[in-house]
């Protein structure tokens, strides 16, 4: 039951709602703006679908502050939602078309819940309920965006409609990629070393419930800011990398294939760490285990002086600086504080991205990038907010860290990138460009680096996320973090797979 109702008539409107329902029906109602609808929208209008039998939406009027796009477009978008029956156009309040439809229940985004909520009083009228919630807070693939089972899963799908909203052509990414060459680029994180041993599997244990498993084949890969400096290098940037390492074998490793990758490696030996390394063990395509091997104290002060003053030697040159953090001690505040004021006395632009999947983190603490890129998960944990929408959650994070682009990533759900823009904020979304990764490993990394160098570059966040997109969907589509290449992304943009989003 699809159905797009105008409502130049509240009356007449509710009435025919009304009289598309069954006797005993009930009905529930959500109104908002819907500039862009993201992950965000779809868990909350999803939750609204299973409080009644039939979900209204009502889509706010031009005149509303804080929308930026035609009623008519935001109408269509809501429509297109399959568990959202009718989508209705709110020519007055909420509160007015509520007293008129009466629906049994009203939901409203948790973040409102200790707000002034006019709909109160609307629904107290008639004895409706106000509920609110912002659906379930999920850091996996969502169903609703799920794509088809049969998909080609080494086609990469390029959504057209997105780069029609920001008036840019696909294939203008290829005069973008041009401008990264030899542009200078500063690496400083955690290096990672990633061994996948692939696997027979065996069966189970006869003697208890234990997996068994013949190892086959070891490839070991440079990965965490390692693995972006590469990234970086790959796209033609001309990259100094500073990272701490251990006194062994795993560090020799990274440094000898990080030279083999063209980049210029600075590795600071901690005697009291290993190198980080992680164990992937899988078999038939899937990880079954990870091991790793690691500590997280952060750097003495020695070492921390003397990373800061290779930091500032390389800063004379620079034109972007990146900070890959996953929180294993080469970046205390400290020094990222003292890092994050000479860059910026120089005028180098930063970006950052911090990994907490497995630990503790906090991504507001660099603060004045130009670009953020964490995962829903960092960005809640940033601000230890795991119930408010997706939206809520970007604008708080923007200002808390005081960054003017960020990108919250959601794996199989794409992407939410929010800007700030003459004290407005604004958002789109974007769509996995791949639904069906053969390794997520390393793409928030190639996305970071490529929207981060694309931004340098001076394009737009909307055309830098689209180019950080079809990096990470190419990063996915193998095993392994492998540096991607400027050649890789020139093929892939000229393909004419596409999607409508």
């Amino acid at each position: 039951m699809h159905q797009l109702i105008d409502t130049a008539h509240g009356d007449t409107v509710c009435q025919a709602i009304r009289a598309s329902c069954g006797a005993d029906q009930t009905i529930a109602f959500v109104s908002g703006n819907f500039n862009v609808v993201h992950p965000g929208h779809l868990r909350l209008l999803k939750f609204a679908a299973e409080q009644a039998d039939v979900l209204v939406v009502g889509v706010n009027s031009d005149a509303t502050p804080g929308v930026t796009l035609a009623q008519e477009m935001r109408l269509e978008n809501v429509r297109s939602i399959a568990f959202v029956h009718h989508a209705v156009r709110l020519e007055k309040s909420a509160s007015d078309f509520i007293a008129k439809l009466q629906p049994s229940v009203v939901v409203k985004g948790k973040e409102f819940e200790d707000r002034s909520n006019p709909e109160q009083e609307a629904v107290d009228a008639y004895g409706g309920r106000l509920v609110f919630s912002s659906g379930e807070v999920r850091f996996t693939s969502l169903a609703l965006l799920e794509r088809d089972a049969n998909i080609d899963i080494s086609t990469v799908r390029k959504p057209l409609e997105f780069p029609k909203r920001h008036g840019f052509e696909i294939s203008g990414l290829k005069r973008l990629l041009g401008k990264l060459s030899g542009m200078r680029v500063a690496v400083i994180g955690d290096l990672i070393v990633d061994e996948y041993v692939t696997c027979d599997a065996v069966g189970m244990s006869q003697e208890d419930p234990t997996i068994v498993v013949t190892p086959l084949m070891t490839r070991t890969f440079v990965g965490g800011a390692g693995a972006v400096a590469a990234h970086a290098h790959g796209l033609g940037g001309d990259v100094q990398f500073l990272t701490l390492v251990g006194n062994d074998e795993a560090a020799s490793f990274a440094r000898d294939t990080l030279e083999q990758h063209g980049v210029v490696c600075e590795p600071f030996m901690d005697e009291s760490r290993p190198t980080t390394r992680k164990q992937r063990f899988r078999a038939l395509n899937k990880t079954l285990l990870r091991v790793n091997h690691l500590r997280q104290h952060a750097a003495d002060a020695e070492i921390q002086r003397q990373m800061l003053s290779s930091v500032e030697r390389a800063l004379k040159g620079c034109d972007l600086l990146l900070f890959s953090c996953f929180n294993y001690g080469c970046l205390p505040q400290d020094l990222v504080d003292a890092i994050a004021d000479r860059a910026r006395s120089k005028g180098v632009m930063m970006a950052a991205d911090s990994q907490v999947s497995s630990q503790t983190g906090d991504v507001s603490r660099f603060k004045g990038m130009t670009l953020l890129t964490p995962t829903e998960r960092e960005a809640r944990v940033a601000l230890n907010d795991f119930i408010s929408g997706l939206a809520v959650i970007s604008e708080r994070l923007i200002e808390r860290a005081r960054t003017r682009h960020l990108v919250i990533t959601l794996g199989a759900e794409g992407a939410l990138i929010n800007t700030l823009a003459d004290g407005q904020h604004q958002s789109d979304r974007l769509p996995a460009f791949n639904p069906s990764p053969k390794d997520v490993s390393g793409a928030g990394d190639s996305f970071f680096m490529a929207s981060s160098m694309a931004l340098r570059a001076g394009t737009d966040i909307w055309q830098a996320s689209y180019l950080g997109s079809l990096a990470a969907a190419l990063q996915v589509s193998r095993v392994g973090n492998l540096p991607l290449t400027t050649a890789e992304l020139v093929t892939e943009i000229d393909e004419t797979g596409f999607s409508d989003e």
